[in-house]
């Protein structure tokens, strides 16, 4: 299970996360965030730090933010 970052992000791109990730799993794309679900430790310390409240466990992302999980996975193919 890793972490996973949704909507809130887009055109965000506060970083927060990427300082605070001590496996340096995530990246930045072009219009958000994404987290490498091979790499991510599921620490947690990436969604305490989110200032817009994007990011939650895989098996706690909202119904309506469900795709974001394939789109994070994706971005590292």
């Amino acid at each position: 299970m890793a972490f996973v970052i949704t909507s809130p992000c887009v055109g965000e791109k506060s970083g927060e996360c990427v300082e605070t990730c001590p496996v340096d799993c995530i990246v930045e794309g072009d219009d958000m965030f994404y987290i490498d679900p091979d790499i991510c430790i599921d620490c947690g310390a990436c969604e305490a730090v989110c200032p817009v409240e994007a990011i939650y466990p895989e098996e706690e992302v909202p119904e309506e933010e469900q795709q974001y999980i394939q789109l994070n996975k994706d971005f590292f193919k």
